[in-house]
């Protein structure tokens, strides 16, 4: 087995193993899909073995995200972990499941920062409606859980679920990151959204705002010198 830490350059050229890889990755992601899944066909409200299962996989996938970027295999993860994610959501969000199993949920925003991460700086490359699509499925999803775990945190002493502050600033950064890869128009929804959104305080996307709006002006700026100046050569003789 590759421990996290292990000298992986004798593979990454190696097809067999990548291609042995890439199918790990979808077997192991599409496992935790349908163990996730089971979790509202069960009748009762926290299944242990279910749970422990699920947590097994999600220890997995954080250990494949570890790995993968050493491998150059990690688009492959984001990839099916994209294709999945709103079916996650719907399940996680379930009515069945509104006050229990938070270190699943706090573990599932940790995967999805990983994947944010890759996205929004680059070392992964989507195309821009996937980009879009992540951003718009784990965006609101984090906004709506680091509020409810800081609740959960001052009613129950020792509640030990939480969005620590290096999560919370990784989160962050990878948001502000992936909302300026966006083209203009859908950085504009989202940020119109979050000003909407303000008093929840996280993520704070000032930074994306102010380049979004530099670069609004600065586009602004070269149309109206372009035209300006294309009006010039036709009045003159």
């Amino acid at each position: 087995m590759l421990g996290e830490d292990g000298d992986t350059t004798i593979i990454i050229a190696d097809s067999e193993v990548q291609s042995a890889v890439t199918m790990g990755v979808y077997n192991i992601i599409h496992s935790f899909e349908t163990d996730l899944c089971s979790l509202l066909l069960d009748t009762s409200l926290e299944p242990e073995g279910v749970y422990n299962r699920i947590m097994k996989r999600v220890s997995d996938l954080e250990w494949m995200c570890n790995v993968l970027p050493k491998m150059d295999l990690m688009k492959n993860f984001v990839s099916n972990w994209a294709a999945i994610s709103s079916k996650i959501l719907v399940i996680i969000e379930d009515r069945k499941l509104d006050h229990i199993m938070w270190g699943l949920k706090v573990k599932l925003i940790e995967v999805a920062c990983k994947v944010l991460e890759a996205v929004g700086y680059g070392s992964v490359i989507l195309p821009a409606p996937c980009r879009v699509q992540l951003l718009k499925t784990w965006f609101p999803y984090v906004r709506k859980m680091k509020p409810l775990l800081d609740s959960k945190a001052v009613e129950e002493i020792g509640f030990p679920y939480k969005m620590n502050e290096d999560l919370c600033q990784a989160i962050e950064g990878a948001i502000v990151s992936l909302i300026l890869t966006l083209p203009s128009n859908d950085q504009a929804d989202i940020l119109a959204d979050w000003i909407r959104s303000r008093e929840i305080g996280y993520p704070d996307l000032s930074e994306a705002f102010e380049v979004w709006c530099y670069r609004t002006k600065s586009a602004k700026r070269r149309l109206v010198e372009s035209l300006d100046g294309h009006s010039d050569t036709a009045v003159s003789p």
